[in-house]
Order: C-alpha cells, then sequence, then structure tokens
C-alpha cells in the first residue's frame, strides 16, 4: 500500500500573467512525480486557480522492479571491480577496494531506485528566516526571466475603453491591485518609453509592443489612465483605373439604362402630383359641400327661432283661445294632456336634397326600437362607426336635414317633422347625442279615435272611439335614450268591461295593476312573483310600445342606471316595480308582499286562536 503526501497549490488571488507561466507551473509539478487531484478555477480569471496534488512517499513492491534493482546492483558492483584492477592497484588493495568502493559506489547509484526518497528536513519550515533547500537566491537573473513584462501584466486587468476604440486602464487602480505606490508604477511607466502629458489638451505619445499600440492620457478630473488598441493593419493597397471610352458599346448601354431610370423617375414623379392634385380637389369639393350644409344649417335653425319666435308673439295676442279640444295649439306646436306645448318644426321634402331622403333612410335602417318608449332611436357614435364618418360631419349632416341639436341634457328637445317621419336630437348623461324617430300620429279626438288626412274621425283597430277602465292617455317620459314618447297612445284594456261613455267609466289604475298582477308567475328563486313585459304586452295582445306606455302611466319606471332604486308603487298589500335583466335586456315587471302586508299578515296570524288538541281516546 502507498503512502501519499499532500500539498495545496494556488496561483495567488489575482493568478498568472500569461498561459506560459501557468504551464511551466504545471509541467514542474508533473517533473516533481505530483498528481493533481482538485483544480478550481476563478470565474472571473481563467489564470487564477486553487487545488490539492499529492504524490507517493513509497512504491509498491513488484517483482519486476525488484529484480531489475538486483541486476542494476550486480552491474555497479562488476564496474567498480574493473575500475579498481585498471587503477594499477595491488591484489590486497584491490581486495580492498572491492570490499569499500563498490559499497559507495553502490548506495550512492542504487538509493534513488530503491523506492525512497532522501528525508527532507521539515524542522525549519516555520522559521521565514530559513532559507529553502535548493534555492539560489543569489541568481537574480533567473528569477527575472520568470517575470512577466510589464505589458503583459497589464493585460489581465484591461476593461473596454468607453471613449474611444481598444481598451483601457486607471494608473491609481493597476497601483491598488499590485500593492505598488503611484509614484513607483509612474517610473515604471518611464522606464518602459511611456511619456506622461503634463494636460488633457496633449497630444498623446503612442508607443509599439508586439503589434499593439499603448499609450497615456489625462481625464478632466486630472486621472491618469493607460490606453491600448490594435495597430492598424493596411487590407489593400492604391490602383489607378481608367475612365470609360464614351464611344465603347459599354458606355452607350450604361446611358441608356441611365436615361429610362430618369424618365422612370419622372414617371413616378408626375403620377404622385396628379394624386396630390386630385385629393386637394376632393378635400375643396368635401370643405365647400360642408360650408354648404353648415350655412344651411344655420339657415334652418334661423328660420325655426323665427317661426317660434312668432308663434309666441301670436299667441301672447290671441291670449290662449280654446276650441273644442282643449287649449288650441298654433301651426307646428302640439298640445299635450299636461297642457304644455310641444314645438315641433316642419321641414318640406321638396325644401332638401334629394340625397337628404336616401341619408334619413339609412338612418332609420340603423336605428334599433326604444326599449323605454315608443319610436326608435340610435347613439352617434354607432351611427358614425356604421356610416365610416366622424361624429362632428353625422351631427353636421343632421343639421343640414333640419335637425336641432340641444346644448344640454336637460334641453327639451325639438322635433322636427320630415316626410311621414318625426326626428329629434337629444343628449344623454354623458352629454352624447342620440337621434329619437317616429311615425307622425294623427291628433286625439274627443272620443278617444284620430282624425286622418281626409277630415274623417276613425278610431283605432276599428274600434268604437270609447274608453275602458284601464285606458290610459301619454306621458311623457325622460330617459338616457329617448327624451320623450309619442304625443299619444292607443288604449289598452287589461280587463273585459262593456263599451260604455267615457263619462261614465272613471280611471282607476287598481284595476289595471290587479289585472296584471293575475298574469305574473311566482319565481323559482325567492319570493314575490314577476313576468316579461313582452310576455304580457303578448298575453293581452297589446302593442309593447303602447303597453310601455300604460305601465309608465301607472307610476312604473326603469331606473336610469343600475346603481339607482326602481320606483315602487304600492297596492293591495302589494308593491310593483320594474327591472331590466342585464343579459338580454328584457324588462320585466315583479311584485311581492309590502312590509305593511306582512305585519297585517303577521298581526292576523297572532289573533287567530290555536285550535286545542282533542283527547286521545283510551285504549
Amino acid at each position: 500500500m502507498s503512502l501519499w503526501e499532500y500539498k495545496h497549490i494556488t496561483s495567488g488571488p489575482h493568478g498568472f500573467a500569461t498561459p506560459a507561466l501557468l504551464e511551466s507551473y504545471l509541467n514542474q509539478l508533473g517533473k516533481d512525480e505530483w498528481e493533481i487531484i482538485s483544480y478550481e478555477t476563478l470565474s472571473n480569471n481563467a489564470l487564477a486557480f486553487n487545488g490539492v496534488a499529492r504524490r507517493t512517499t513509497l512504491r509498491d513492491w513488484t517483482l519486476e522492479s525488484a529484480a531489475a534493482a538486483a541486476a542494476k546492483i550486480e552491474a555497479e558492483k562488476l564496474r567498480a571491480e574493473f575500475a579498481a584492477k585498471f587503477a594499477g592497484n595491488a591484489t590486497g588493495a584491490a581486495g580492498d577496494a572491492h570490499a569499500e568502493k563498490p559499497s559507495t559506489l553502490v548506495s550512492e547509484t542504487a538509493a534513488p531506485e530503491d523506492g525512497f526518497r532522501k528525508l527532507r528536513d521539515t524542522e525549519r519550515d516555520a522559521d521565514p528566516d530559513a532559507a529553502e533547500e535548493g534555492d539560489d537566491w543569489d541568481n537574480w537573473d533567473n528569477l527575472d526571466d520568470d517575470l512577466p513584462t510589464f505589458f503583459e501584466a497589464i493585460k489581465p486587468h484591461l476593461r473596454k475603453n468607453q471613449r474611444g476604440p481598444g481598451q483601457s486602464v486607471g494608473v491609481t487602480f493597476l497601483a491598488k491591485r499590485w500593492e505598488q505606490s503611484e509614484g513607483d508604477l509612474i517610473g515604471a511607466l518611464k522606464e518602459c518609453g511611456f511619456v506622461i502629458p503634463e494636460r488633457e489638451d496633449d497630444a498623446p505619445v503612442h508607443l509599439e509592443f508586439e503589434g499593439e499600440l499603448y499609450w497615456l492620457n489625462l481625464n478632466n478630473r486630472h486621472e491618469l489612465f493607460l490606453n491600448t488598441r490594435e495597430k492598424p493593419r493596411p487590407v489593400f493597397r492604391v490602383a489607378q483605373a481608367k475612365p470609360l471610352d464614351p464611344s465603347d458599346p459599354t458606355a452607350v448601354l450604361l446611358a441608356g439604362e441611365a436615361s429610362a431610370e430618369q424618365a422612370e423617375k419622372a414617371k413616378r414623379e408626375a403620377d404622385r402630383v396628379a394624386r396630390e392634385a386630385e385629393q386637394a380637389a376632393r378635400r375643396a369639393e368635401h370643405e365647400a359641400r360642408r360650408l354648404a350644409q353648415q350655412a344651411a344649417a344655420q339657415a334652418a335653425r334661423e328660420a325655426a327661432q323665427a317661426a317660434a319666435a312668432a308663434r309666441a308673439a301670436k299667441l301672447t295676442e290671441d291670449g290662449g283661445q280654446k276650441t273644442e279640444d282643449g287649449p288650441k295649439a298654433e301651426d307646428g306646436e302640439q298640445k299635450t294632456d299636461g297642457g304644455q306645448a310641444e314645438e315641433v318644426v316642419t321641414v318640406s321634402t321638396e325644401e332638401l336634397p334629394p340625397e337628404a331622403e336616401e341619408f334619413l333612410a339609412a338612418v332609420r335602417a340603423q336605428m334599433r326600437r326604444n326599449r323605454r318608449g315608443p319610436g326608435y332611436s340610435g347613439s352617434i357614435t354607432y351611427l358614425a362607426r356604421a356610416f365610416k364618418q366622424s361624429e362632428n360631419d353625422l351631427v353636421e349632416m343632421f343639421i343640414a336635414v333640419g335637425l336641432t341639436v340641444p346644448e344640454t341634457a336637460n334641453d327639451k328637445p325639438v322635433k322636427t317633422a320630415i316626410g311621414e317621419f318625426v326626428y329629434w336630437l337629444n343628449k344623454d348623461s354623458r352629454n352624447a347625442i342620440w337621434i329619437n324617430g317616429d311615425e307622425v300620429r294623427a291628433p286625439r279626438t274627443e272620443d278617444g279615435g284620430r282624425n286622418t288626412e281626409d277630415g274623417e274621425q276613425k278610431a283605432e283597430d276599428g274600434a268604437p272611439a270609447v274608453e275602458t277602465a284601464a285606458m290610459v292617455e301619454p306621458i311623457t317620459q325622460d330617459s338616457a335614450v329617448v327624451e320623450s314618447a309619442p304625443e299619444a297612445a292607443p288604449e289598452l284594456a287589461l280587463t273585459e268591461t262593456p263599451a260604455v261613455p267615457a263619462e261614465a267609466v272613471p280611471f282607476s289604475g287598481d284595476s289595471a295593476l290587479a289585472g296584471i298582477r293575475l298574469l305574473l308567475n311566482p319565481n323559482k328563486r325567492g319570493t314575490g312573483v314577476s313576468a316579461e313585459v313582452g310576455y304580457l304586452a303578448k298575453t293581452l295582445g297589446q302593442d309593447l310600445q303602447h303597453f310601455l306606455v300604460v305601465i309608465s302611466e301607472l307610476g312604473l319606471a326603469l331606473p336610469a342606471t343600475e346603481e339607482h332604486k326602481p320606483t315602487f308603487v304600492e297596492h293591495a298589500d302589494e308593491i310593483f316595480w320594474l327591472n331590466k335583466n342585464p343579459k338580454d335586456g328584457s324588462v320585466w315587471i315583479n311584485a311581492k308582499t309590502s312590509k305593511a302586508g306582512a305585519k297585517k299578515a303577521a298581526g292576523s296570524a297572532a289573533a287567530k286562536p290555536k285550535a286545542k288538541k282533542a283527547p286521545r281516546a283510551a285504549e
């Protein structure tokens, strides 16, 4: 079994200056029969390492090595004998020499081959003043040959130059890393041939060493830096060329190609100028049309204002004359049941341009049924996307056909009758503009019918012009989508009553709520009953828009937003309210027992005597 001796090997914290020094160090370990069993390099420097090496102190004994050692000893003995004989010694002296000399020679020559080394004195290893065995400290020339040159020693410390090509390192940084004073390092630089600059603007003096350039410079903080870069090497040599002769066929061909290229460029430039001119003309035409529309809209607004002022003056002079239908309204105004006049501006289709009818028809096709009242509506934002126009341009187009934009959301909209339809603009709570439309309706007569254009009185749906107990007059309902309901709505009979004169049947909302209550279904989850408004209107055989007007007259109204509370109407110890389904937008009527009704039912249950249990019969 071999005995081992170990030692720690390291290159120091900064590593070797060059790979050649590292290789020389490792080769020396191999010559001394050291085996490296651990070797770890630093992450930032491949020439710096730490490790452990070992070697045997006693070789393993084998038959071959023992035979070779014995044969060598015998050969040395014979050599010693022959040397003694030829020396002319006597037989006795030869015998003494044979007895002494071979022993000395054999001991000196065979000792290194017997598996043992000469022991080293380790008693003074801890003494720093003790000289190591085999070291020649007086031979300084050999020691200088093992050190790297100054240019090789600075290479591990060079970094990319931030202000130019190549690499650089601060002299102060080198002095700290090498643990030397800055003055000694500057002296070494001078010995290497460097010229120390005195000012920042001094021209650098370049030195060349092994194909690389080195120089010194001062920065604005008067710090000295050493710079290096690779020496520029020529990559080509200058050669004189001769121009092409104009008579050469190649020159003629190249001239034709150049002229064709110039013609193509001129054509592209002409096309570009034509396109720009066409676009400028189109923009000018669009601007002129827009200005004309604005002027027409302004004239229409001024005419509407003048007509309204004239009507107001005439009403003031006449003192509000009354007719059989109630308060008389002048031309262009309609009276609601509440006595408030709604301003309606009539615009003749002959005064509008031919494309106005097509534009209004396209707008009607994009509008949707109003869920909070009769008619239909649409937002300007949606219509602008549908027509691929800006919102301002679309509003200007509405103004051009005679519509009036309210200034605020609280302003009452001005209705404009164009042909068989009436339109008006309003603003919601977010100041967004909406357009609303409906068919033009004839004014209602005393008996519930409507006056047609030919002057004949006609009841709606062909029924007699009478009112039922559930007949409701139209109301005005403000909302974010539509500002007001139509001027009149058809009658809705929720209960079957005989046709009697209107004066004999007074209005009663309780009978309508009682009829609606009979059609409500119990909720699957929670308490109360509910039904969808469309289902109720279909069951009663009524139009949905008219049915919405009826329930709004009863006091039921949808909340403006989801955060607002609904309007509750109490009837027969129950409360009724409307809500909108957030998934499909359908409107539902709900009802449940009110708090007063719950208290009354609880009191009735408490006052009712409890039934006594019958005595149990004896078995």
